[in-house]
């Protein structure tokens, strides 16, 4: 199986700038074509356990630079979705970040075949726990601290795929998305982290991304069986508290996590129905993540 490993950088930005490459990340094929550097730069350090497939996509994106007098005085990058900008051009140097959130919109916006929640999703002996939580809250920095010091496997950081017809939870490992002083936080908690070059002053802050782990990759065909819904809430120097919900307020949060709840109708209502009966909710705040990891070890 060809990976994008498998190229050099050279090679690689040779096929993005020309005919594409089609870059498979779990159940989806992308065909990603680009000239800009450093989109080749971030998918070559970040994707390299990917396989590259031939024939159909999914999806079909062009990070260009638009054609106007600020391609020379303040450059600027445009993602194009089917031949079509989707999406307000960003400086060129977000061009890598505006990847990821691309994609991001593609899965949550056309995967309809799944419920999906806002979510990250981390799971250990087939067992999987939903992490759903707003900006700020600290989900990527748990996510990332349980994937690369607790022995979990991603799922993901950013989308849980809820299957409709047997309510298993399907991988889309990719880079974990990391911001602000959550880089440095994870950067030293997880030390030979690989992490993309941080850029400044996006709509979110400091960004990065943190390479998702060769063995969740391996297994993105390998579903998981949803156990526990923990709604993460970070505050420094907190100690670790765990507070069970109520499964009827488990399942108003997650809905409001959900976006495509309301689009599949009774489907979406009894595939979440079922999500929250077979598993336990938390409201679960952490200050230290030695502290929040343990928590993780003694689910039931």
């Amino acid at each position: 199986m060809t990976t994008v490993g498998s190229l050099t950088r050279a090679q690689l930005g040779e096929h993005l700038a020309g005919p594409g490459i089609h870059l498979r990340t779990g159940r989806f094929t992308t065909l990603l074509r680009s000239p800009i550097a450093s989109v080749a730069d971030g998918i070559h350090l970040l994707y390299g356990d990917y396989p590259l497939r031939e024939g159909f996509a999914d999806f079909h994106l062009d990070l260009v630079r638009p054609v106007t007098l600020r391609r020379w005085l303040r450059p600027q990058v445009t993602l194009l979705y089917d031949g079509r900008s989707m999406f307000k051009p960003l400086p060129l140097d977000q061009a890598f970040p505006m990847f990821e959130w691309g994609l991001n919109w593609c899965v949550s916006s056309r995967a309809n075949r799944y419920l999906i929640v806002h979510a990250a999703v981390v799971e250990k002996a087939g067992r999987a726990v939903i992490l759903p939580a707003p900006p700020g809250s600290g989900k990527s920095t748990l996510c990332a601290a349980l994937v690369g010091r607790g022995g979990w496997r991603l799922l993901s950081d950013e989308l849980t795929l809820l299957r409709l017809d047997d309510g298993m939870l399907h991988p889309l490992p990719r880079p974990i998305s990391l911001k602000n002083a959550s880089i440095g936080v994870i950067r030293e908690y997880v030390p030979g982290s690989v992490m993309s070059r941080a850029v400044t002053d996006t709509v979110k802050g400091t960004v990065a991304h943190l390479r998702a782990p060769a063995d969740s990759v391996a297994r993105a065909g390998e579903a998981a069986l949803p156990a526990w819904v923990v709604f993460p809430r970070f505050e420094a120097g907190a100690a670790v508290t765990a507070e069970p919900m109520p499964r009827a307020d488990t399942f108003m949060q997650l809905a409001q996590n959900c976006f495509n709840y309301s689009l599949l109708g009774a489907e979406g209502f009894t595939a979440l129905a079922d999500l929250v009966e077979r598993s336990q909710g938390y409201r679960f705040r952490y200050g230290v993540l030695d502290e929040a990891l343990a928590f993780f070890d003694s689910l039931p």
